[in-house]
């Protein structure tokens, strides 16, 4: 399974986010800069985000971003549902004449589960725990 850029950035941005020191905010440019992410691309990626409550975004001379909520109340697999279309294949009977007797769709069903079951173990704040690694790469420089 591949995610879409717009889930891997969007993944991206809460982490970065995540990663900054409690209420300080930041901006699109500089997660744009930070993971080479075309700015027009990550306006709409963070404006989904606002949108679904994950990130608050203020615009003006003191505005930015933020996270929306805390880091340890966003489960990674719920991002993912939140933001990834999450139909592995076309299944209808106009795109495959097998559909009514096949028994992929429901494999690849099962497997889309396990798969996100397995994100919804984890928060943006158990995946910057203890990691002072990915801190360190975070950090605006």
């Amino acid at each position: 399974m591949q995610l879409t850029s717009f889930t891997d950035y969007g993944l991206r941005s809460l982490l970065y986010l995540a990663a900054l020191p409690e209420g300080e905010r930041s901006n699109i440019q500089s997660v744009s800069e930070r993971f080479s992410i075309p700015k027009n691309h990550l306006i709409k990626i963070i404006n989904k985000l606002a949108q679904l409550g994950y990130i608050q975004a203020t615009r003006g001379k003191y505005g930015g971003i933020i996270l929306g909520k805390p880091a340890e109340q966003i489960v990674v697999g719920q991002v993912v549902r939140d933001l990834e279309p999450l139909q592995l294949i076309d299944c209808s009977e106009s795109a495959c004449h097998i559909t009514s007797a096949c028994r992929l769709k429901a494999q690849l069903a099962k497997a889309k589960e396990a798969f996100l079951y397995q994100l919804d173990q984890c928060t943006l704040a158990d995946l910057l725990d203890n990691n002072d690694d990915l801190v360190l790469l975070l950090t605006p420089v």
